[in-house]
């Protein structure tokens, strides 16, 4: 059932996560990362909906969903089922990247185009220094099921790249949000399924944002492993999408054209 939101609006609420729809024309599945639900976290995307209906669940545990452990396979599964119900181009963020991969598998026929930015994947290039420190920091912060949100964040934000300070007090979105992170599954443990990926029948973006080495090594990884475009979009570090326009413009060539815009 679909119902007309404050500003015009759409709500779609059923079965599973709760999903916010804007604008007309072919269909951009949008899912967010951590702690930031979906409406958040794709603010800058808004420009889109005057060419692209734009569909943004909020995760389980964030925004209007129900509360559920973080699980990328779990989540690939309900997303698939809910959301990949007919051809859609599909866009994660951060840990949503990895649950955008998983889902693309699962209904492949249904994905016209997949993009990935900054997936924290580490698994794919286990052995690399770097990357097995990061990887080990962000299971830090995620098993750290003592701190506050508060001190959560402070810890979170630096390790993922998030170039924003923690304010003194914290909106519900992201107290909520940082205590859906903590005991979530980890995403070092995601194998990620690159060789379904690679005889896909859609194009693969990755995208990074050129701001610490790990990223830019599972990003690589990916791209390689999959024959996927790749590209670094700086500006906002892990935030991506925030850059807005530059951003937008990117998505937009990609859905339209793909690589062979290249």
């Amino acid at each position: 059932m679909i119902h007309l939101g404050q500003y015009g609006r759409r709500y779609r609420y059923g079965e599973g996560m709760h999903v916010y729809q804007w604008g007309h024309g072919p269909r951009v599945v949008l899912v967010h990362g951590g702690v930031l639900g979906g409406r958040e976290t794709w603010r800058a995307q808004r420009p889109l909906t005057e060419r692209w209906t734009l569909l943004a669940p909020d995760r389980p545990g964030h925004g209007r969903s129900a509360p559920a452990r973080q699980d990328f396979e779990t989540e690939a599964a309900q997303l698939a089922e809910q959301l990949l119900d007919e051809p859609s181009h599909l866009v994660g963020l951060s840990y949503g990247a990895i649950v955008a991969m998983f889902a693309a598998v699962r209904r492949p026929e249904k994905v016209r185009s997949l993009t990935v930015v900054e997936p924290p994947a580490s698994a794919v290039a286990r052995g690399v220094p770097a990357v097995d420190e990061f990887g080990a920091e962000v299971r830090a912060v995620i098993e750290a099921t003592d701190l506050t949100p508060q001190e959560g964040l402070r810890r979170f934000f630096p390790v993922a790249g998030v170039p924003y300070d923690v304010p003194d007090e914290l909106p519900e979105s992201l107290s909520t949000g940082m205590r859906q992170l903590q005991g979530a599954r980890p995403p070092d443990e995601a194998e990620l399924p690159l060789a379904e990926l690679r005889d896909a029948p859609f194009e693969i973006l990755v995208v990074s944002g050129g701001h610490k080495k790990a990223y830019e090594v599972i990003c690589d990884t990916i791209a390689r492993e999959t024959g996927a475009e790749r590209v670094v979009c700086p500006g906002a570090d892990h935030v991506v999408p925030d850059m807005g326009a530059p951003f937008n413009a990117l998505l937009e060539r990609f859905f339209t054209v793909g690589k062979r815009a290249k």
